[in-house]
């Protein structure tokens, strides 16, 4: 059985609009995840290039070189641990979380990760975190110390001294006058 692997498939809607695609072209699918699609059979050739690009159309990336598509189960391994399941930044350290979603050793992949983006995962982790900081202020419902035990800060001077060295303003003032970028811009 074959399987897809998309780049920029970053959250629910994003699956939804897979799905849709494969429904209308007529593919035959399994359980669709973040960054993964199982066909129940192959594709042509043909197929599978006018599928990539109508995914193209619709901002996704059909991903057919093995290296990427290991870049891409990590970034959708941390988008799914930030962003989905917050209860498991407690359990896992995010080295053993990315291990046990991607199936690889993690300095492998780190090594990886890095050549082929040119950022460390550990950036890439903090860039994901801020933008679910960024996600959780807006929605005005947690305080600054209830968003920093939730994606597991150590304190909320480590979470303010983080988002003010990426995002250039503290969560407090973020809280006026910011804006959040796509998750598949990160």
């Amino acid at each position: 059985m074959q399987t897809l692997k998309i780049k920029n498939m970053v959250c629910d809607r994003c699956i939804m609009s897979v799905k849709t695609l494969l429904d209308t072209s007529g593919i035959a699918y399994g359980d669709i995840e973040l960054g993964s699609v199982p066909l129940k059979k192959e594709l042509s050739a043909a197929k599978q290039k006018s599928l990539a690009e109508e995914l193209e159309s619709l901002g996704f990336e059909l991903l057919l070189d093995k290296d990427y598509q290991y870049v891409e189960a990590v970034k959708n391994a941390v988008t799914k641990l930030i962003h989905q399941q917050e209860s498991a930044l407690k359990k896992y350290t995010i080295s053993a979380y990315i291990e046990e979603m991607v199936g690889k050793d993690y300095k492998w992949l780190s090594s990886l990760f890095s050549n082929k983006v040119g950022d460390t995962i550990e950036h890439y982790v903090i860039e994901q975190k801020i933008e679910r900081v960024k996600e959780l202020i807006t929605y005005d419902e947690l305080t600054i110390s209830e968003i920093a035990e939730s994606l597991h800060y150590s304190s909320v001077a480590h979470l303010s001294n983080q988002f003010k060295k990426i995002v250039g303003v503290t969560p407090s003032n973020y809280k006026t006058t910011g804006k959040r970028k796509p998750l598949d811009k990160i």
